[in-house]
């Protein structure tokens, strides 16, 4: 066995279970893979805005398909195994303790502020992922046209068209807008 390889598999490992120690939902999560991966040169920022894509219209858990898709990109079928192990352990973990502190302590009133909390600071941490995505790029035709994209999802989503409807066709909008520009 290379040696290489197995370090490859343990660094997979060890990211993605500190990544999930560090932000425990999907959403917030990309922001931290986005560094890890694409800074740490595992995929292109090209791969990691498809994973993400993709990750998001097919069912299922977000930080799950994308840390098969890392995983698979970075590793083969191996650092898929190994990166999907970081992922599951701090979750299952923290949950047991989360469902059991909040089983105990469900009637104090500082335990639904503390919940009425976390709902901004996730929403703002999507927001500066998505800052990152949109400056990451100098042309100004990208923004435009990837504002334009953006603009239109957010009417999507106002309108309750689900998830996968909205994101299925941005990703056709771009097939148009962009798919004469080579990556």
């Amino acid at each position: 066995m290379d040696k290489s390889k197995i370090s490859l598999w343990m660094n997979l490992f060890w990211m993605f279970l500190k990544i999930n120690i560090l932000s425990t939902s999907g959403p917030a999560s990309v922001g931290l893979l986005y560094k890890e991966s694409v800074n740490k040169k595992l995929m292109t920022e090209a791969q990691f805005v498809e994973a993400v894509g993709f990750s998001n219209v097919l069912p299922g858990s977000e930080a799950l398909k994308l840390a098969m898709f890392v995983g698979f990109a970075a590793g083969g079928f191996a650092g898929t195994i190994a990166a999907l192990l970081g992922s599951v352990l701090p979750p299952t973990v923290i949950m047991l303790a989360v469902a059991a502190t909040i089983q105990r302590y469900q009637g104090e009133a500082w335990m639904l502020g503390f919940m009425n909390g976390l709902g901004p600071a996730v929403a703002m941490l999507i927001v500066v992922v998505a800052w990152q995505i949109f400056r990451a790029e100098g042309n100004s035709s990208f923004q435009w046209r990837t504002l334009f994209i953006a603009a239109l999802s957010a009417i999507g989503f106002w309108l309750d068209i689900p998830s996968p409807f909205v994101l299925l066709g941005a990703g056709v909008l771009g097939i148009i807008l962009f798919g004469k520009r080579s990556i």
